[in-house]
């Protein structure tokens, strides 16, 4: 197990080195000075000048990448070239709304998607099965920000129940997390429903049914267990997009998350704020995906790992 942890942790280096790479090289050959963005229109061509030199923007692409990659080694992700703050400083500011925003939504898909999910295999083809496909259907055909508007018109505006934007209090994140979680809630019942129903036709599943098992224990113990796999992933992957995956939720509700916070930079092209974003959202993907391959071995024991 652990010749596989770190087997994982050293494979993880490359995919961080390829992805900040490519976004370094994306930011740096979009159209635009950013030195011009940062001085305005007005300014003189010699602070221009002078801007592009104390920033670096004078030096190949692939230095400033290396320069770049280097303080990041040394803990510095470098300074906004707009407002001038720590990079590091404010994305710790932001995270904590981040991950009660996408904690909310995950345990929203968790709670509701799976038992449903479950309910819909056992009762298939009954009345609670096409009722929870049907809402299912609906949920994921709605766009995030279209529910979360009628959502703020309804609940918060006509009704006046919760407020509409802002992050000061967990009420804050009720309507945000549902609003978040509609989507991947109804692709959680889905998946759920679509694996059980697939374990329960193997032929462990009908011998266990052959020997008098009661239904119940059958279900608990060999449909749900080992239907878990898939699910596990899909939960792993929502989880591993908690960071940066509520840019459109934040932007309905107004709340100052890391993914506003990376969306606005990307307008403006600051490229320390983006890239250090994008590096701690690829080691928190690889981490998590490293999680989910343990799991597994708990979830099903002929799972090996150190093969």
């Amino acid at each position: 197990m652990t010749k596989y942890i770190m087997k994982r942790i050293l494979m993880l280096i490359p995919v961080v080195i390829g992805i900040t790479m490519f976004i370094y090289v994306i930011m740096s050959l979009a159209p635009g000075d950013p030195a011009t963005l940062i001085m305005g229109p007005d300014a003189k061509y010699e602070d221009i000048l002078a801007k592009r030199q104390e920033l670096g923007l004078n030096d190949p692409i692939f230095i400033r990448y290396l320069k770049y990659m280097a303080g990041v080694i040394r803990g510095d992700f470098g300074t906004s070239w707009y407002n001038g703050y720590n990079v590091m400083s404010e994305f710790l500011s932001r995270l904590p709304n981040t991950l009660t925003l996408g904690l909310m939504s995950m345990a929203i898909t968790i709670v509701i998607g799976i038992p449903f999910g479950v309910i819909a295999a056992v009762r298939q083809n009954g009345a609670i099965d096409y009722c929870t496909l049907v809402l299912a259907m609906l949920f994921s055909s709605m766009p995030a920000f279209w529910f979360g508007l009628m959502a703020q018109i309804y609940f918060c505006i006509t009704l006046g129940w919760l407020p509409a934007t802002g992050a000061d209090t967990l009420k804050h994140f009720i309507l945000p997390s549902i609003t978040l979680a509609s989507g991947s809630l109804a692709g959680q019942v889905r998946l759920t429903r679509t694996s059980m129903l697939e374990v329960n036709k193997l032929d462990y599943v009908r011998t266990a049914r052959s020997k008098g098992a009661s239904e119940s224990r059958i279900i608990m113990k060999h449909v749900l267990r080992n239907g878990m796999l898939p699910v596990v992933t899909s939960i792993g992957g929502h989880f591993a997009t908690l960071i940066g995956g509520a840019i459109v939720t934040e932007s309905v509700f107004a709340i100052p998350g890391v993914a506003s916070l990376m969306i606005n930079a990307v307008k403006i092209r600051d490229v320390p704020v983006v890239m250090g974003i994008i590096v701690v959202i690829s080691v928190f993907v690889g981490v998590v995906n490293l999680l989910v391959d343990l799991t597994y071995a708990f979830i099903d024991p002929r799972v090996k790992l150190d093969g």
